[in-house]
């Protein structure tokens, strides 16, 4: 299989790595993209795990919760360039946008658009602010989170500079509690995933796919210190490797962005003993403007990591 110039551009972008190197990666991989990338992480030669694939798109990511705090919804709103973003007008649409969705909880972009606003639909109202500001919008997706029979609490966090990045998390609690001390529980587990690195995938060990876990170790096996010593030794390197890479992608297991010496999970059940409840996340989202979304099998405009 060969390969092209764009390829090696594409990896690079993809991985971090030196151009030679990726050259390199994808002569080995018989021009395999995917292969290739594995090949460098084995070398150690790629930054992350996992790059997200970005796009230029422009806008704000805004949220809005209820005032029970029972619900919340998160969209992100886009446009052509950042000044407009900023534009009061442009501002005002994603407002009037979360009222809505909040308001009406609708499924899908295509039953969001036909809401009404003062008469006139959310998509009447996006062309008009079209028409005005003179650059196209769009709502590009959103999610809401509900407590209809849990207890507990929903809570948001969106990045100041810019409103580029968002987050709405979900608290469930038992026995059932409330209070301000839940909220900011919530806002502040929200601000960890907002400005993590690498970012939480999934809420613990439990919700990784075995495919993902059974592409770690083969990676790890593959890494060039273990190409000598002997199998039962390296596997058993590889595990605890493992374990750590896991821990990564996994919220309870990420040191407190705010105390390094605590874990969400720690912080979660010392937060329980003081107000004598046990306390979860049951789901959360993080939106990054302009980023590449993942489709699932049950949604086109939406990802979430929650647990059933």
């Amino acid at each position: 299989m060969t390969f092209s110039a764009k390829d090696v551009a594409d990896l690079r972008q993809k991985t971090g790595a030196g151009m030679m190197e990726c050259k390199n990666a994808l002569k080995e991989a018989n021009g395999d993209l995917e292969k290739a990338r594995e090949i460098l992480r084995q070398k150690g030669l790629t930054a992350a795990a996992k790059k997200a694939e970005k796009t230029t798109l422009e806008g704000i990511v805004g949220s809005k919760l209820s005032q029970d705090k029972k619900s919340g919804v998160i969209a992100e709103l886009n446009t052509q360039t950042d000044f407009v973003a900023k534009n009061d007008l442009f501002i005002e649409l994603s407002n009037i946008t979360l009222d809505l969705l909040l308001k009406h909880n609708p499924k899908t972009i295509d039953q969001a658009l036909i809401l009404k606003h003062n008469n006139s639909s959310l998509s009447d109202l996006i062309s008009s602010r079209i028409a005005t500001i003179g650059e196209n919008i769009q709502l590009r997706r959103f999610e809401i989170f509900r407590l209809d029979t849990e207890a507990g609490v929903v809570g948001t966090y969106i990045h100041p500079v810019g409103k580029k990045i968002g987050v709405l998390i979900k608290l469930v609690t038992q026995p059932a509690t409330n209070g301000s001390e839940l909220e900011e529980l919530a806002r502040n587990i929200a601000m960890h995933i907002a400005a993590s690195q690498p970012q939480p995938e999934y809420i613990d060990k439990s919700q990784v796919p075995s495919e993902i876990i059974e592409n770690e170790k083969r990676i790890e096996m593959g890494k060039e210190d273990l190409k000598k010593k002997p199998k039962e030794i390296a596997e058993k390197i590889v595990l605890g490797r493992l374990d750590k890479v896991l821990a990564q992608r996994c919220l309870m297991d990420q040191p407190y962005i705010k105390d390094q010496t605590t874990t969400i999970e720690k912080l979660l059940k010392d937060t329980g003993k003081k107000l004598n409840t046990a306390i979860k996340v049951s789901q959360f989202i993080r939106y990054n403007v302009g980023e590449a979304v993942e489709k699932t099998e049950n949604t086109e405009n939406k990802t979430t990591v929650g647990i059933s």
